[in-house]
């Protein structure tokens, strides 16, 4: 019996949220609209040229995988998260920050030194998000954080894509999707951020080789990944190594295929202030579609109105009652 419905591996962050013009962006030459590593002394410089601008507009438990399964959770699905963060405020924060939201993890066990990760998340006018992240103690994540009992009960074994930095966890990940293999848990992952294409592609190759029953990404990541010029083409490409291939088109919506069939998931004008979390939040919800017994355009639907709903506020969460609220206008 799969007692849980999908369980995620992936980064602990603590996420902080900033507005920015693009002229700061260009005055701290930071690449525009995608996450970067950097130490924790530079972070904290950062902070403190953040802090002249205005005060923190948002702070919670973030992480590209973790965002998903919050989602997926407050639509009403059974989550638990494997993760790593220090015994320090910003870890205890970070537990009861996915304990709030229902979320099981394996963090109950776990007393270990040092920093708890956190991503600077900066916002341009323009709604776009550039990141800068100090891992912390999530860049040792290992084979030790692993719940392999909870990973043969889930239904999905859904994989962040931002794990590929490190040697470690990408053996964590070999790991647990040979546990996933031997227990029928299907496998997900997400590339989480056009950088990790562009300059991990042997990590993204790594979690694709065997092939995987659902992957996502956005236009940029799948034509990077295949070289492709158009979505529709690097689709198909990459039904080479997933059974479906869910790619976000930003305001345009999304592009489903599968080995039957290609849906065209409509995009939902609003008012974008705010994209950091959209992608995570369209695979959570499609997610959940897809465990509630949905096909892929109604999963899909709800997967591209929850994401378009998320872009009108800071942060890369929604309320519970407002996920509530639109699949009560849904369905």
């Amino acid at each position: 019996m799969k007692t849980i419905d999908v369980i995620g591996i992936g980064n602990a962050l603590v996420d902080q949220e900033f507005e920015v013009s693009d002229a700061f962006l260009q005055q701290h030459r930071l690449e525009k609209g995608m996450m970067a590593l950097i130490e924790e002394d530079d972070q904290n410089k950062l902070i403190t040229e953040l802090s002249k601008l205005g005060e923190l507009k948002k702070q919670c438990g973030g992480g590209s995988a973790a965002n998903s399964l919050v989602a997926f959770a407050q639509f009403g699905g059974k989550a638990f998260y494997c993760c790593k963060v220090a015994d320090d405020e910003a870890g205890k924060f970070y537990r009861q920050d996915l304990e709030q939201v229902g979320i099981r993890t394996n963090l109950e066990r776990q007393q270990n030194p040092g920093t708890t990760g956190r991503c600077l998340v900066m916002v341009t006018p323009d709604a776009e998000r550039t990141m800068r992240t100090h891992l912390g103690i999530t860049a040792d994540l290992s084979t030790e954080e692993l719940d392999e009992e909870a990973i043969a009960a889930a239904s999905y074994l859904y994989i962040e894509g931002y794990l590929i930095t490190s040697q470690i966890a990408r053996e964590a990940i070999k790991r647990a999707k040979q546990v996933a293999r031997e227990n029928g848990t299907k496998l997900v992952m997400t590339c989480s951020d056009p950088a990790m294409v562009k300059y991990f592609q042997d990590g993204i190759e790594e979690i694709l080789d065997g092939g995987v029953d659902l992957m996502f990404c956005n236009r940029e990541e799948a034509e990077l990944l295949t070289g492709e010029s158009d979505a529709e083409a690097a689709a198909k490409a990459l039904l080479k190594h997933a059974d479906t291939v869910a790619i976000t088109l930003g305001k345009e919506g999304a592009l489903v295929v599968d080995q039957k069939q290609q849906v065209y998931i409509p995009g939902v004008p609003v008012k974008a202030i705010d994209t950091n979390g959209a992608g995570d939040m369209f695979a959570g919800a499609m997610l959940y579609g897809l465990t509630q017994g949905m096909s892929l355009a109604d999963a899909g639907r709800l997967a591209s109105h929850a994401a378009a709903e998320l872009v009108t506020e800071f942060g890369a969460r929604l309320s519970k009652e407002r996920q509530q609220q639109l699949m009560q206008r849904l369905f």
